[in-house]
């Protein structure tokens, strides 16, 4: 290996290699609009912005409401 000319094997590694997968796949983020419906009994209400759907319970059989589109 020569010395002092920069080509040795530091600086070799695996950074900067842009191999990152980005953001975490299988998300979804369905935005502000939208519903929130009963995955029991069908029932869909409209969805309240910053308010999770899976803590919402459904006004017709009790059971908590889960995303829609």
């Amino acid at each position: 290996m020569p010395r002092g000319d920069g080509t040795g094997p530091m600086g070799q590694g695996p950074v900067g290699r842009g191999s990152g997968l980005g953001r975490k796949p299988g998300g979804f983020n369905a935005g502000p609009g939208g519903y929130c419906v009963c995955p029991k009994c069908g029932e869909q209400i409209q969805h309240v912005v910053g308010t999770p759907c899976n803590l919402v319970k459904c006004p017709k059989c009790g059971g908590f409401m889960t995303r829609g589109v």
